[in-house]
């Protein structure tokens, strides 16, 4: 069956053309849970709820864009609120602040190449949540201003001023393991 034609039966609650859609997005929504979450059982947990929430408001799909997009979204945001819950206290994003300063448009991100990226995805989780969740989808997941200000319901000029700040926390939090001058020159 052609895409289309499996989100048509979807919406009309058709339970195979679900399970083909799950096969066919399972692996690729895994792994966006596992580069953020980095742990098996709540990645897997987190796919479960993005899939039954995307198919419970699958007639909310208009095809703006495409299905694995829209799914994408739903898996990111749904990371995001349970790293969030896993939490005690949750940072607000607040945007009246970062309006007062310049951003710099700062895009090199190339490491070392002895820096773990392992060590540097569990540096970025110690991040504060206005800071983390930018650079996990600028750094990890590769989504670009507009993309992540879309996803956090934010504006791009706090995309990056979050962005350039969580690089400041990011590289002082490395240069406490041993990174040095040698990786800030690199980030």
């Amino acid at each position: 069956m052609q895409q289309n034609e499996l989100i048509k039966e979807c919406k009309l609650n058709n339970k195979r053309a679900q399970i083909e859609l799950y096969r066919k997005y399972n692996q690729g929504m895994f792994n966006v849970a596992m580069r953020l979450l980095m742990n098996t059982e709540s990645a897997e947990d987190v796919i479960q709820e993005s899939f039954l929430s995307a198919f419970n408001n699958i007639n909310t799909f208009k095809a703006e864009v495409t299905f694995g997009a829209w799914l994408k979204k739903i898996v990111i945001n749904k990371c995001i609120n349970h790293l969030k819950k896993r939490q005690l206290t949750v940072v607000d994003l607040d945007e009246t602040d970062t309006r007062q300063f310049k951003v710099e448009n700062n895009d090199n991100w190339e490491f070392d190449t002895k820096l773990v990226l392992e060590d540097v995805k569990k540096t970025i989780n110690k991040l504060p949540d206005k800071y983390k969740f930018v650079v996990m989808l600028y750094l990890i997941e590769g989504h670009d201003h507009e993309e992540i200000s879309q996803i956090l319901n934010i504006s791009k000029v706090a995309s990056r001023t979050q962005l350039m700040r969580g690089k400041t926390k990011l590289r002082q939090l490395l240069k406490h393991k041993g990174y040095g001058t040698e990786f800030e020159r690199t980030i």
